[in-house]
């Protein structure tokens, strides 16, 4: 978690910085008049936590979108550090290269050995370059496929951790096959004999997001977002503008709660006060438990049990209506 002097305020946390200035202000008072000034900073940390509770409760989707987004929030390899011991990442896709946006390997979480695979983002902006802010090509995909079915070789369950703005639109990307390698993860997944958990834990856009979100359970960080675009694009492709990008959110009923009413998601997993950046370790600790009793639950079942539910799952979603003619 950032120190308190580096950590970022997103517009609407401007109340909380506010008051850890006024800490600071009140630490540097006692340091130089040697005057105990600690009931006074215990107040205003007070009054941060429920500042935190306060924004928590009143969540516009735009500003889920942006807390998705936050600087500080917790990344996927963040997440495997905090819930997982022995991590082994494995690389490239035997193809082509390995791509740094799409991480993953076998970690021990708990007391059963799993994969792990998920999208990285940088936390600066050397690492974001690297990483390609998230955004994964190609062999990206097919990586995350090769771990998949390795994982199914040793019958070890698969767990993806989704944070995205999308896969990597480039020329180079589409030369080298993006859509066949997004769809022929979705058809592979959809079959694979272990159990299969999906968690979106920031940004959650378009194929980017299913190209690893097929699975038995699909979970959804309390702050995350899940939709076919982002609001940004779809305020520029309806509206010739971002300008109407807080409307785009609001209409494209993206958040947590939006996709766990549709049927889209099968439960949300609750994060800090404030959200995940506040705290990396109860973000983990919130996470952990709900994975492990759900792997718990899936190896109840055989793997063709699991696989014709998958399907089923997965065939009911979305909505219609058929119109005579």
């Amino acid at each position: 978690m950032p120190q308190d002097k580096n950590r970022q305020f997103l517009d609407f946390e401007k109340p909380i910085r506010d008051l850890f200035d006024e800490i600071e202000k009140l630490k540097l008072a006692s340091e130089k008049t040697k005057v105990d000034l600690s009931d006074s900073i215990k107040k205003l940390e007070e009054q941060i936590l429920e500042k935190r509770r306060d924004i928590t409760r009143a969540l516009t989707p735009w500003q889920k979108v942006q807390l998705s987004r936050h600087p500080d929030r917790p990344y996927t390899m963040k997440y495997i550090d905090k819930m997982c011991t022995h991590f082994v990442e494995l690389y490239g896709d035997r193809n082509v290269r390995d791509d740094k946006a799409m991480v993953g390997g076998f970690a021990q979480l708990g007391e059963q050995t799993v994969m792990m695979i998920g999208q990285q983002k940088g936390t600066n902006t050397k690492m974001r370059q690297m990483r390609n802010f998230g955004m994964a090509n190609p062999e990206g995909y097919r990586k995350a496929l090769r771990l998949m079915k390795l994982a199914e070789k040793f019958d070890k369950p698969v767990v993806t951790l989704i944070d995205t703005p999308g896969a990597y639109p480039g020329l180079e990307a589409e030369e080298r096959g993006q859509g066949e390698a997004i769809a022929r993860n979705i058809y592979e997944m959809i079959r694979l004999k272990v159990p299969v958990i999906c968690v979106i834990i920031g940004e959650g856009a378009s194929g980017g997001a299913l190209g690893i979100g097929v699975g038995d359970r699909v979970f959804m960080l309390e702050n995350s977002w899940y939709t076919v675009i982002s609001p940004e694009n779809c305020s520029s492709i309806l509206w010739r503008s971002w300008a109407q990008k807080e409307k785009a959110a609001e209409e494209l009923k993206l958040t947590s709660e939006n996709m766990h009413q549709f049927g889209l998601i099968d439960d949300i997993i609750p994060e800090p006060l404030g959200g995940a950046h506040w705290n990396y370790d109860e973000a983990a600790a919130l996470l952990k438990p709900k994975l492990i009793s759900t792997l718990y639950e899936l190896k109840q079942f055989s793997p063709e049990y699991r696989v014709e539910k998958r399907i089923e799952k997965f065939s009911r979603m979305g909505f219609w209506d058929e119109v005579s003619a």
